[in-house]
């Protein structure tokens, strides 16, 4: 009987692990839709101050028109008035360096440098050292560039991210933002209980959330992705359906060569009938945004299929109770009596049957003496 009744409750454990994993968290009594159609627009807002220069959205902000990818600037290094001509390469590359013209291969263009060769050996700038001659834009970045301070003003720069989202299957259309409440993105700023539909981020912000260092993004830059995450169920209010924020760091921390977030863009301009460029190399935040959807509704077909399962389940498992109790619990044979009946063979005894022949008349027959009956 304890056997039978810890079989029964294996049985009703079962059944209830099934009604709350299966049914109630997963919700596999809905059809659902993993692959929404989004869109993306992003917009970053602040000025700060660079010693004397103001910074504004035009010259820290790439690329201006926004988008699911958007970037700031936050330190820059400037190569100013840089002409097309002749000047030393720099010594740091491979077979630069030179003590006569013989060493100087004309003609030769070494991809990790920044030009061509002209085949003289001239004095590296200022110093007493040589290096081969190139045609390149000179003077080259690395002998003449101004490192300029980090922005960190920029940690108060804020970033507007604006969402849409349709669920094809279901119809749903969704925004992340209340179509009658445009004045108040202006002074808002995100909040998951007070202010779920306010998507303004500040920089700061978002680097705490990725656990990084503003000053260190400062240094070496960083790539960050935003993902906005939607878990909508249509079985209620399509208006209950509100985004979630996270945010993670993206490129690789350690200190290798491809760690950080860097490009390099000019400014041309004419100054005497001669083309002159300002070449900079910039650090910044690159945010990459990044949009997942999850929506579920009732529908009759996978419910049948998950109740058939269900029940499945528990049959399956009235199996796996019988092979436990069979081979782990003690007192096992007691239970393989009552679970099956035994049949044994016995050899039959032997049937006895007392045969008794009763004669009336003579006891010979008439035959013998050839007398016709």
């Amino acid at each position: 009987m304890i056997k039978n009744n810890g079989k029964k409750g294996m049985h009703v454990y079962v059944m209830l692990y099934l009604c709350r994993h299966v049914f109630i968290s997963q919700k596999a009594y809905q059809e659902t839709e993993t692959r929404p159609e989004s869109s993306v627009y992003t917009e970053m807002r602040g000025v700060a101050m660079l010693e004397d220069s103001v910074q504004d959205t035009t010259e820290y902000v790439r690329p201006s028109e926004g988008g699911d990818v958007i970037s700031t600037i936050l330190r820059r290094e400037v190569t100013h008035d840089q002409t097309q001509g002749t000047c030393a390469e720099h010594y740091s590359v491979a077979n630069a360096n030179c003590t006569q013209d013989s060493d100087c291969a004309k003609g030769e263009i070494d991809f990790d440098g920044h030009g061509q060769r002209t085949g003289r050996c001239i004095p590296y700038y200022n110093d007493t050292f040589k290096t081969c001659e190139i045609k390149s834009w000179c003077p080259i970045e690395e002998y003449a560039v101004v490192r300029e301070p980090a922005l960190e003003q920029a940690i108060n720069f804020t970033v507007f991210i604006k969402n849409a989202i349709h669920f094809p299957k279901f119809k749903v259309l969704r925004g992340n933002i209340k179509p009658n409440k445009p004045k108040k993105l202006l002074r808002c700023h995100y909040h998951p209980k007070t202010n779920p539909y306010c998507p303004v981020f500040s920089l700061g912000f978002i680097a705490a959330q990725a656990r990084e260092k503003f000053s260190e993004l400062c240094r070496t830059g960083g790539i960050i992705g935003v993902f906005i995450n939607w878990k909508c169920d249509f079985d209620s209010d399509p208006s209950k359906c509100i985004p979630t924020y996270s945010f993670r760091r993206l490129d690789m921390r350690k200190n290798l060569p491809s760690s950080g977030y860097y490009y390099r863009f000019a400014k041309y301009y004419h100054k005497d009938g001669v083309e002159y460029r300002t070449l900079i190399k910039a650090y910044g935040i690159r945010l990459d945004v990044i949009v997942h959807g999850h929506a579920g509704r009732f529908s009759l077909i996978p419910t049948i299929i998950s109740t058939v399962t269900a029940m499945t389940s528990v049959g399956i498992c009235s199996i796996i109770c019988d092979w436990i109790m069979l081979t782990f619990i003690d007192k096992n044979e007691v239970f393989s009596e009552k679970k099956f009946d035994n049949i044994s063979k016995k050899p039959s005894q032997p049937i006895t049957t007392d045969l008794t022949l009763t004669s009336y008349g003579s006891t010979h027959s008439d035959l013998s003496d050839g007398v016709p009956l």
